[in-house]
This record gives structure tokens, C-alpha cells and sequence, in this order.
């Protein structure tokens, strides 16, 4: 159990039966009447999202989500395959309703697994990602017409707009949650 108080984002909280995890989380104050914490909560099975208000002092149930560090190995038809660093176990986690994962997932790279009661339920995808650019069209100099931006597609298939001085095989940083350039990288 968990105070409404100390709830903090990334808290897992277990609503309906189900793990939620928090991505904003708001304390509020007012002047007359008791404080609460205004909590958005995401459902790691299915996606769903879940608004609560919840008092200060109200306990409420935490979610008991495993994580472990595992090594991403191929994926085939069905599921992504991972092994665990430590203990070699390996997992595999079903691609449906995590199609969209594919593009941040590079084989031999290390990601966190959340699980609860021993099945899979969320990859944890790094906030930036390192990816290479695979695919460049040429643009001249100059070129300003479309924003001073092109589209290149990474490794994995991602497609990210990118400043014109971007190059094929250069490689780029990416904010995972927005799909956004953030910064060449240099060796």
C-alpha cells in the first residue's frame, strides 16, 4: 500500500485489477479542505488511461512490477525474443499491441522488462536512442522550400525529419516519445 501523498511519477499503482503506471502527477492544495495528488495513470496491459483523484492520506494499492534487464535478440512473426543478462532466462514478448516498439528495438542492445505475475507486460524504451541513418535523399544547399528539414528512415525503419545536412550512414539522436531529431552523433 501507498500514501495519495507519496505516489510520484512512475509509481505502478494496481487499479480494476490491473498494473497502471503514473505519467502525471499534480499535488494540489487548496485552501479550504484537505490536499490530494490529481494522478494520470496509463494501464501496462492494454494502454488504457485512468484519471483519479486521490487524497493525501487515502491509501491506496501498489502494483509489485518486476523489472529486468534484458538483452533484445531478434524478433520473429509473433514475438520480441529477450534474454536475461543475469540469469540467461529468456522471454518472449508478444508483438501484438506492441507493433510500435519494432523501431526502437536494435538487436544486442539492452532494455528493461516489466513484469507482472511473471508475463511480460511493457518493453521500457530509452527517452533518446542513438540510430544510424540508412535512407537519405540528397537536398541542395539552399533548399528551404520544405522548412529546411528532409525525411530520412534509421536502421530499424524509423522515419524522422531530419536538417538538411544529415547524411546517409551519419548517425543521429532521437527523442523516442515525439520521433524527433534531437542531435548528430559523432564518434
Amino acid at each position: 500500500m501507498i500514501r495519495g501523498g507519496d505516489i510520484a511519477k512512475g509509481t505502478c499503482l494496481l487499479q480494476k485489477g490491473q498494473p497502471f503506471i503514473v505519467v502525471e502527477r499534480e499535488f494540489v492544495n487548496p485552501g479550504k479542505g484537505g490536499a490530494f495528488a490529481r494522478v494520470k495513470m496509463k494501464s501496462l496491459k492494454d494502454g488504457s488511461v485512468l484519471t483519479q483523484t486521490i487524497p493525501t492520506q487515502l491509501e491506496v494499492e501498489d502494483a509489485q512490477v518486476d523489472t529486468h534487464s534484458c538483452q533484445y535478440q531478434y524478433a520473429d512473426a509473433d514475438f520480441y525474443h529477450f534474454m536475461d543478462n543475469n540469469t540467461y532466462d529468456q522471454f518472449e514478448v508478444p508483438i501484438t499491441g506492441m507493433e510500435d516498439k519494432k523501431f526502437y528495438l536494435k538487436e544486442g542492445e539492452t532494455y528493461d522488462l516489466l513484469l507482472w505475475e511473471g508475463q511480460v507486460i511493457d518493453i521500457k524504451i530509452p527517452y533518446k536512442v542513438v540510430f544510424t541513418v540508412a535512407e537519405s535523399e540528397n537536398y541542395v544547399k539552399g533548399d528551404t522550400v520544405s522548412g529546411a528539414t528532409k525525411p530520412v528512415v534509421t536502421e530499424t525503419g524509423l522515419t524522422v525529419r531530419v536538417p538538411l545536412f544529415i547524411k546517409q550512414g551519419e548517425k543521429i539522436l532521437v527523442n523516442t516519445e515525439t520521433n524527433e531529431y534531437v542531435e548528430r552523433v559523432n564518434d
